[in-house]
């Protein structure tokens, strides 16, 4: 398939997010209550679903297991060596971290289905195993600000949905039909939806004063990361399919919910929202070289 043809459908609803709200007069009202279901509902459901579709052993895992962590990693101390470099407000950087390691899972399931049912099940058990990882760093960083640590990595509903379904996976517990199919249907749901909410939280409005630490970390999840799993993808004994999807999720802008979880725990969720708004849109450039280098060069 064309990388363009690939891509192309996300970022047309993620545009007609945009238009909805900014052309055709839908509110910022009806678009944070469609932030609430997806970030309390679909997306849990889309998370549990997708990791207890395809049974995961972590013994035939290990190896992308690991890459995964490798990675996730990386991108956290990068985030972090932005605090003695750059020196930032500790605010803005507490709310900014996130944005370099954090991924966009609706686009990374979506993008992943375009190049084959292996990769599609490769991409469910990287975002399985890396949404505890990004979620515990993002909300310790916030949560730092006003001591609710624990309590706030407890209740995540991501947290929550992506733990579940890694013990029914790994406990190989049963799901009723009517239960898997509507888990399904919820989760097809949140990926149309969440596009749509992306292109609405799309905000280019000026920030002063923190332009260095928003260019740092949109480097980080395009440029760095990416770079960072060719070298980890080199490094771990992966397959082909492996090694590709690790680089696709490498090049994801950061999580829509980024800005979400900003503004529940008392940081700077426009600041968020235009950092995460340039990553989406230069990604749109960044995400098909990448594809090139993963489809024709790591094959």
């Amino acid at each position: 398939m064309s990388v363009i043809l690939l891509i192309l459908p996300d970022f047309l609803l993620i545009g007609l997010g945009w238009m909805l709200l900014h052309k055709w007069r839908f509110t910022p009202e009806f678009f944070r209550e469609l932030e609430k279901l997806v970030y309390f509902v679909l997306f849990p459901a889309l998370l549990f679903h997708s990791i207890t579709r395809t049974p995961i052993s972590l013994q035939e895992a290990y190896e992308l297991l690991k890459a995964t962590a490798a990675l996730t990693a990386g991108g956290i101390v990068l985030a972090w060596l932005a605090k003695p470099v750059i020196k930032p407000d500790p605010a803005a950087h507490a709310s900014l971290s996130q944005t370099a390691y954090r991924f966009n899972t609706y686009l990374a399931l979506s993008l992943a289905s375009g190049l084959g049912a292996s990769a599609q099940t490769t991409m469910a058990i990287l975002v399985g195993f890396a949404v505890p990882m990004v979620n515990v760093a993002a909300v310790h960083s916030l949560a730092r600000q006003n001591g609710r640590i624990l309590a706030e990595i407890i209740r995540n509903p991501l947290i929550i949905g992506t733990s579940l379904g890694l013990i029914w996976n790994l406990g190989q517990l049963p799901i009723p039909d009517l239960v898997g199919t509507s888990l399904g249907r919820l989760g097809q749901c949140a990926i149309a939806i969440g596009l749509l909410c992306v292109g609405a939280t799309l905000s280019l409005q000026a920030t002063r004063g923190h332009a260095r630490l928003m260019g740092w970390m949109v480097a980080v999840r395009l440029l760095a990361m990416p770079a960072l799993a060719i070298a980890i993808g080199q490094w771990a004994d992966l397959s082909i399919v492996e090694r590709q999807t690790l680089l696709l999720f490498a090049a994801l802008p950061t999580a829509t919910s980024a800005h979400v979880l900003a503004a529940r725990m008392g940081g700077r969720p426009q600041l968020v929202a235009v950092t995460m708004s340039l990553g989406t849109i230069v990604s749109a450039i960044t995400i098909p070289i990448w594809l090139v280098v993963a489809t024709r060069f790591l094959s």
